[in-house]
């Protein structure tokens, strides 16, 4: 019965039960003396929230029944220590005991191989919160971050005038990054297996979380960090949320630096390739936002397969409300060159072809779209043209108003000679559209429009550039054009005139059978008989 009583039951994180001297475990362990005292004759004792769990008791537990010896390697050093901190296994019940062990092994950070040091903070997120409070992290990290600086091309700035409480001594503010840093530098691939906690950690410890990161070579690490995790993310919302929720302030602290370096440290698709990998982490309102601005600034350089993003179930294939905001940004900027708006005028034409088909998009997105633009940044609307065309060719069910409603984003005359001739034939676009554009061409050509527009027809640049220089195969072809255009004119018209005709036909052909049938129901129902 005695030998009963000395023993206790120890249940670590409702996971395990260990069966333990109560005297062994005492000599060492002052947390647990203080729980048997208090326990008089109960012989289980709960302990929540064990930094490493099962594994890291039974540690204990092999280090108190040896006499207080166990081999102490980089691979256990951090489960050894903050087990060690969580037990109170100080120098006051046992001389050399676990505390001051785990300290003298920890002295010898700087001799540590980076494999050594990694392996010691990997093992560190399974029990982060005692790591990161019993100063275990302060240890650590900054002899990561001596181990980058003595191998790359910058220097980490010490020391601190003004230390804080949560800072490493000596204290990491900063770094230095020169010019010749590599995209991609040696360590980067290293550091991907760490959790977001412990990158979280290492970047505050540097001194540039969120707003205060202004460091290029960091900029470019969380990204690279960060394209690694969301290649990895896997499992239906519930588990994206908590991803997005573990790694909001790298992407946030991300996007910062890279808004701070703009222009100089990304190029345009560089950019686009940042808002891809932060988008499938989240992102906030904030920094979507500023990194938009960015990208919106130099739209010119952008190409299609940058604008394809793809967009939310269920509302269309591409996410054309981000186009949208991109293009009201370059709009919306200080004197923007023509040159520049002509560039943005002919990608989003090249864009509107390609969401056409998409059968979510709906006519007033696509308007939206097409009419993003101001006039002058199209030379020539025949893109544009080519796009309301596969729209209504993709969506066969459009109504006549909703197929006149589409083309209200035309400019007729800046539609080129062939595109009108297309359009004109097209079965696809109401009859009134294609008199419309046929007229402006044909003013265009007699001369009531300006013809120094480069698109009005192909002969517009001889006539500017050397009006008496025309020779006769020029004035030949013009003459053809011309009759062209008045016979295709003159078709219209009279394309409009018959449907009209067949249009009024047809309604008095339904007012005589409507007439015709009262007439005979009536004739029935006086020669029907009387039933008494």
């Amino acid at each position: 019965m005695k030998e009963l009583s000395d023993h206790i039951k120890v249940h670590i994180n409702g996971e395990h039960t260990f069966c333990l001297n109560q005297r062994i475990m005492s000599r060492y362990s002052g947390k647990l003396k203080k729980t048997i005292k208090q326990q008089n004759n109960n012989i289980r004792v709960e302990i929540h929230e064990f930094p490493g769990g099962v594994d890291g008791f039974e540690l204990i537990s092999r280090f108190c029944y040896n006499n207080g010896k166990i081999q102490i390697t980089p691979s256990n050093i951090s489960i050894l220590y903050c087990s060690a901190i969580f037990l109170e296994m100080s120098e006051k019940l046992s001389p050399c005991n676990l505390i001051q062990k785990t300290e003298t092994f920890l002295q010898g950070l700087f001799y540590w191989s980076w494999t050594d040091i990694l392996i010691a903070l990997k093992s560190c997120e399974y029990f982060f919160s005692c790591a990161d409070s019993s100063g275990l992290l302060d240890k650590l990290i900054p002899t990561l971050l001596s181990k980058i600086s003595l191998n790359s091309d910058f220097n980490l700035i010490t020391p601190s005038s003004s230390p804080s409480s949560s800072s490493p001594s000596p204290e990491i503010v900063g770094i230095n990054v020169k010019s010749s840093s590599p995209t991609k530098a040696w360590w980067f691939d290293d550091l991907t297996i760490l959790s977001p906690k412990i990158i979280e950690k290492v970047i505050k410890t540097m001194g540039c979380y969120g707003n205060n990161n202004n460091s290029l070579i960091l900029t470019k690490f969380l990204i690279h960090y960060l394209k690694r995790a969301s290649s990895k993310m896997r499992g239906g919302n519930g588990l994206k949320s908590k991803w997005c929720a573990e790694y909001a302030g790298l992407t946030d602290t991300a996007v910062h630096g890279v808004v701070l370096m703009g222009k100089t440290g990304f190029s345009c698709r560089g950019l686009f390739w940042v808002l891809r990998v932060v988008s499938a982490l989240g992102l906030s309102a904030e920094c979507r936002s500023e990194l938009e601005k960015l990208i919106g600034g130099v739209l010119e350089k952008a190409t299609l397969d940058d604008l394809l993003v793809s967009g939310h179930s269920g509302v269309g294939v591409y996410d054309v409300n981000f186009v949208l905001r991109l293009v009201r940004v370059f709009v919306d900027g200080d004197a923007v060159a023509m040159q520049r708006m002509k560039k943005v005028g002919r990608l989003i034409d090249k864009y509107m072809a390609e969401i056409s088909p998409d059968h979510n998009l709906k006519i007033s997105k696509f308007l939206a779209v097409a009419e993003s633009l101001p006039d002058n940044a199209r030379d020539s609307f025949d893109g544009v043209y080519r796009a309301i065309d596969i729209y209504v060719e993709s969506h066969p069910t459009l109504s006549f108003e909703e197929r006149s409603v589409l083309c209200r984003c035309l400019n007729y005359e800046k539609l080129s000679l062939e595109a009108c001739k297309d359009l004109a034939k097209s079965p696809r676009i109401p009859p009134r559209i294609a008199v419309q554009a046929l007229i402006s061409q044909q003013s265009k050509v007699q001369g009531e429009a300006p013809l120094s527009e480069s698109s009005c027809s192909p002969f517009a640049t001889q006539f500017t550039s050397s009006p008496g220089a025309l020779d006769s195969d020029t004035l030949s072809e013009y003459s053809e054009a011309k009759e062209e255009m008045k016979v295709n004119l003159q078709r219209m018209q009279w394309r409009v005139m018959e449907l009209e005709k067949v249009c009024i036909d047809m309604k008095n052909q339904m007012s005589k059978m409507v007439k015709n049938k009262s007439i005979s129901t009536t004739a029935n129902n006086r020669a029907m008989p009387r039933l008494c």
